[in-house]
């Protein structure tokens, strides 16, 4: 078991774009600890592992559950991408568990009334996605737009941003970022 904790850990780690220190910061864990697993020198408690985990965030059940993929698979079943999001908001993404990936791509649900959030988010790197179905009220610096099916958007990441479904039926997308933030 201790070599399946380390690869997946390892794996787990890249694919969200973090590096041992910050993964240690996330989860109150210290950053030794983390390296000692990733190692093979230590095989965690479950306690432990579910700390480490939370800085992620994943839950046992999808640690144990993926596949591992070495160098990535080329093609991922619906039932593959990993649902990153919470409540009202669904972030499915491609390939979460290959290693070292430099485009992230999620497939997007809003619900009615969703949002990412009254704070207007920043991260390095450019993004953008195509509304498929629903409306998609997108805010990038002070510039404000509604997207409708077919229609997109391309941005820095850089500039303060949000989205908001402003209509009554669920928004879905897909969405592109480099580097990956998730």
């Amino acid at each position: 078991m201790n070599d399946d904790v380390m690869e997946r850990l390892r794996e787990v780690r890249r694919a969200h774009g973090l590096s041992q220190r910050e993964l240690a910061r996330r989860s109150g864990v210290a950053n030794a600890t983390i390296s000692l697993i990733e190692s093979g020198k230590t095989n965690p408690s479950v306690g432990a592992l579910k700390r480490v985990l939370a800085g992620i965030p994943m839950d046992l059940g999808t640690f144990f559950s993926f596949e591992l993929t070495g160098s990535g698979s080329a093609f991922y079943r619906a039932e593959d991408l990993v649902e990153i999001g919470k409540g009202p908001v669904s972030y499915r993404l491609v390939a979460a568990s290959r290693p070292g990936k430099a485009v992230q791509i999620l497939h997007e649900h809003y619900q009615p009334g969703a949002d990412s959030g009254r704070v207007l988010l920043t991260h390095e790197g450019e993004e953008g996605a195509v509304v498929l179905r629903g409306r998609l009220e997108v805010t990038v610096g002070k510039e404000t737009r509604t997207l409708g099916p077919g229609e997109a958007y391309y941005f820095n990441s850089n500039i303060p941003h949000r989205f908001r479904n402003t209509g009554g039926e669920v928004c879905e997308l897909v969405s592109a970022c480099s580097p990956p933030s998730f």
